[in-house]
């Protein structure tokens, strides 16, 4: 049998416990096709990079499966049917992925806070052995010299 990762996204609207009677759904639908579903991961609400049927966020799930070709096929064929999924993607993989896949990985790192002794990107920044900075000639501090007046300009000598 072949292996797949299967990343689907659900509409906003839906609440965690029917995105997760979804997934049973289509655990039923491998299963009968003579396959089996690893690992679920559920990454949660997310915002889409651009509306989808008038959506803004969506529901990420992702999925190993192991299961024949046909299985697979039948499970894309009903969530295409389905008004719940929005967009579904299925990627034949050599192997299945060990531990957590790179988006719980990232949020996880996320969700730490614990950023060490680097500076916040705004404000608090260290200024160092720099001058201030002068609104006006240039960026080294020097001096352009006398200014020369304004022709045909009042005020001018």
């Amino acid at each position: 049998m072949a292996l797949y990762e299967h990343v689907f996204l659900a509409r906003q609207d839906l609440s965690p416990q029917q995105v997760d009677a979804l997934v049973e759904q289509y655990k039923g639908v491998i299963s009968a096709g003579g396959g089996s579903v690893g690992r679920v991961e559920n990454w949660g609400l997310k915002s889409l990079t651009y509306r989808v049927n008038k959506n803004r966020k969506a529901y990420y799930t992702l999925m190993d499966i192991t299961a024949p070709a046909a299985a697979v096929k039948e499970m894309e064929r009903q969530m295409g049917l389905s008004e719940d999924v929005l967009r579904f993607m299925t990627i034949k993989v050599d192997k299945h992925e060990e531990g957590q896949s790179a988006m719980l990985q990232k949020r996880d790192r996320d969700d730490r806070g614990d950023r060490g002794d680097r500076p916040s990107r705004f404000g608090d920044r260290e200024r160092g052995d720099r001058p201030p900075r002068s609104f006006g000639g240039d960026r080294d501090g020097g001096d352009r010299g006398p200014r020369r007046p304004r022709e045909n300009f009042e005020g001018a000598e």
